[in-house]
């Protein structure tokens, strides 16, 4: 039912692609624990302004840094976003803010005496500011961004597993129309 959910949103999105003022590309985010590649699409509007979608994966290893000894894990999801830059021309500096929803699915474990292992899952959300700077040469683009967020357990089936601040590095390479 998720995967049916995050392809009628992709491709909802994508219906009017063929205009001009969408940027396609793919999008990697790096965080201490782990790492999220994704396909993404944005919607230039105005001068400064720009939505996005992004349907992707969530891959981590939490480590020692969660509830449990060991937390590794992957889910699938998807972002929404907005940015605003400071010129014309959706190029340059910008700021925004964005929110994922991720649905992961934990393996734990722990080493106190006694071993013990489960699986949690989870629907994550995770609201993000970010930061950034695009670069535009002969319709092709790079994106290099910083982003600060929360990852928040909204949903829990199981144990309960680490969440708390993130921090983002990411970067995105794709075409303008």
């Amino acid at each position: 039912m998720k995967q049916l959910v995050l392809l009628l949103m992709f491709s909802t999105f994508l219906t009017p692609v063929f205009g001009q003022g969408y940027d396609i590309g793919v999008e990697f985010q790096a965080y201490p624990t782990g790492y999220m590649p994704g396909v993404r699409l944005e919607r230039n509007f105005g001068t400064r302004h720009a939505l996005h979608l992004r349907v992707g994966a969530n891959i981590f290893d939490h480590r020692d840094w969660g509830k449990h000894l060991r937390e590794r894990g992957a889910g699938v999801g998807f972002t929404l976003g907005y940015k605003r830059y400071f010129s014309e021309g959706h190029e340059g500096l910008f700021l925004g803010l964005r929110n994922d929803i991720w649905w992961n699915q934990v393996d734990w474990g722990r080493d106190n005496g006694l071993p013990s292992e489960g699986t949690t899952k989870i629907t994550v959300v995770q609201p993000t500011v970010e930061g950034g700077y695009t670069f535009v040469k002969n319709h092709f683009f790079w994106t290099p961004s910083l982003g600060f967020g929360f990852e928040i357990n909204a949903v829990t089936d199981g144990e309960p597993t680490g969440e708390g601040a993130i921090l983002l590095a990411g970067l995105i390479v794709g075409y303008r129309f």
